[in-house]
């Protein structure tokens, strides 16, 4: 329960302040941090005083003495009267023992009044958030890093709803270019009228073979992009019978993204489309161009200079009048801002284009839009699979819906080999389940900035730190539950063996986790405490008895906390968008 945590904050503030009048509430509040104890033996919550030390000219050690001192005789207690517990200083730091018995009854009835909305908050109540992500482009099928964007973008969406946020989710389909005319000019030149239902492929990958082609072609003959040029011209100049192919060949892409999209659990309220956006981010260059802002050269290109804030020259409009990726998104973003007022902007978006969107907010900044300071990049590092384990297209580039293809099949081979094939036709569909489980939880466990290789077969273990773990871990108790359930309301025992308490303490802290992921805006915080808290009750199943303890006081009161477990495991895998499983 997280006011355990709140309620030891203010009183451990307000005994820095009894003990060093000298200090600010307010400054303590910012900068007073809350941790766990490595060790259980050692407390529950931790409060440590480096922060403290060169202000106050005192060792940090010093500090906690003081601070404990203070709070001997004034043990907080919870919002319904029962004690908090007790404070003591242990080195540097502040370390709390809660009342265990107290806070084991509160917390697993306050789960089972919740239940599927436990972990939810108000934290960032009334904050309207956009998070753009996916953004593919038309010419080509979904991809394995489109998969890690896809994941990270939808978890930190969910995460940020749960926190209390209202969450715009938007795409932004890059849907112009010479890369869509690269495909264009390939499907002229040797589709001979062929369409995806003539070839029975999905549409996207029938785009994308056009885009390899093209390639293959350019390879033979340089000459051609020259006439790949001419065609983004003609497009940007309303030829009618480019845009007609221009629209065919957008519309065959998008059908089969969409259809990934639906597959993956990933969605989105608003669609923006870059054809749609690029004239408008062309038109405030120009003005920028009239206002000084920007400036022509002697060919005509229109640049900004940057180098006054140690970035460099960029270009905003081609000599030629064509729109780069920089000028469309300066015009999505004030679409956007028009469209739907919001408190922050975040982009999910490859580490790799750090400089562009710092160029990006800049100019932004520099037309006077005060909303660019609410602008963030989520940056996230590449992934890679381990070389010759997986089927690539262009030898470079893992196809999405191959891959999950693939991830399902290795899924539902790991279900036979198992003996777990009970449920007949429903093992198909369920080694899709634990496929996208698999997937989803190995590219959020590790935190977006780092980059990572993605081992299928790793993936989808039943053990360790995986999704099919945690998915095991809640089928485990849904099917004890479904045999014996919990009852309503539930008293602790007056006594909790420690692995019963640190299974209670993983609950307790659950909803701060959330808020703490949603405003980090990194699921890999979630996926951690989802896997150390599937560990403890594996560890409890296994060590103790539950539905048949002897006990029915004690009886009781582990099937509810099996249940506030569960309900745990339900929101948090919700939260990372994986499939939980009643059954496996």
């Amino acid at each position: 329960m997280r006011e355990y945590w709140s309620i030891w904050k203010e009183a451990v503030t307000r005994a820095l302040v009894e003990a060093y009048p000298e200090t600010r509430g307010e400054l303590i509040r910012e900068t007073l941090v809350i941790e766990t104890p490595p060790e259980i033996e050692k407390g529950d919550i931790a409060f440590p005083m480096f922060p403290f030390a060169r202000v106050l000219k005192k060792s940090p050690a010093q500090i906690a003495a003081a601070v404990a001192g203070k709070m001997e005789d004034a043990c907080p207690s919870t919002d319904d009267g029962a004690p908090a517990g007790r404070a003591v200083a242990i080195g540097p730091y502040v370390n709390v023992f809660l009342d265990r018995v107290a806070v084991a009854d509160t917390v697993v009835n306050r789960v089972l009044a919740q239940e599927a909305l436990y972990g939810n908050s108000g934290d960032l109540a009334d904050r309207r958030v956009v998070v753009e992500f996916s953004c593919p482009n038309t010419n080509k099928p979904l991809h394995l890093g489109h998969l890690r964007n896809d994941a990270l973008g939808e978890s930190v969406v969910r995460m940020l709803r749960a926190a209390g946020a209202v969450v715009r989710p938007v795409n932004l389909i890059n849907d112009r270019g010479i890369h869509i005319c690269k495909s264009m000019l390939a499907y002229r030149e040797f589709s001979e009228g062929s369409t995806p239902e003539k070839e029975g492929k999905k549409p996207d990958h029938f785009v994308g073979d056009y885009y390899v082609r093209y390639a293959q072609w350019e390879k033979e003959n340089p000459e051609v992009e020259e006439r790949a040029r001419r065609l983004l011209q003609l497009w940007e100049q309303g030829d009618p019978e480019v845009h007609e192919l221009w629209l065919t060949m957008n519309r065959w892409a998008i059908e089969g993204i969409e259809e990934t999209y639906r597959r993956t659990g990933i969605s989105f309220e608003k669609v923006y489309y870059e054809s749609e956006t690029y004239k408008q981010g062309r038109e405030e260059i120009l003005k920028g161009v009239e206002a000084g802002v920007f400036y022509r050269d002697e060919k005509g290109t229109v640049w900004v200079d940057l180098t006054d804030i140690d970035l460099d020259k960029k270009v905003l409009l081609r000599a030629d009048g064509t729109s780069l990726y920089l000028t469309q998104d300066v015009g999505t973003a004030i679409m956007r801002h028009q469209d739907w007022p919001f408190d922050q902007l975040i982009y999910v978006v490859a580490s790799e284009q750090r400089y562009h969107f710092q160029v990006l907010f800049e100019v932004l900044r520099r037309l006077g839009f005060s909303w660019a300071e609410n602008l963030h990049h989520l940056a996230y590092g590449m992934v890679n699979l381990p070389q010759g384990k997986m089927k690539s297209r262009e030898g470079t580039v893992v196809d999405a819906d191959d891959l999950i293809d693939t991830l399902a099949e290795l899924a539902l081979q790991e279900i036979r080999r198992k003996g777990r094939d009970e449920t007949g036709d429903e093992s198909p569909r369920r080694a899709e389940q634990i496929a996208l489980g698999a997937l989803h939880y190995y590219l959020l466990q590790t935190g977006p900035v780092k980059d990572m290789i993605f081992n299928p077969e790793e993936s989808l273990s039943f053990t360790g730190n995986t999704g099919p773990y945690l998915q095991y871990v809640g089928a485990r108790v849904s099917s004890m539950l479904r045999k014996q359930a919990a009852p309503e309301r539930v008293s602790a025992p007056g006594e909790l063996v420690a692995e019963e308490w640190l299974l209670i303490h993983r609950v307790a802290s659950y909803p701060r986790v959330v808020s703490e992921a949603a405003s980090a805006l990194n699921p890999s915080i979630l996926a951690g405490h989802l896997y150390e808290t599937a560990k403890a009750f594996s560890r409890f199943y296994h060590d103790h008895p539950i539905a048949v303890a002897d006990d029915p006081k004690v009886r009781d009161f582990r099937l509810g906390l099996s249940r506030a477990v569960m309900h745990v495991m339900q929101h948090g895998l919700e939260l990372l968008n994986i499939p939980f499983l009643e059954a496996m």
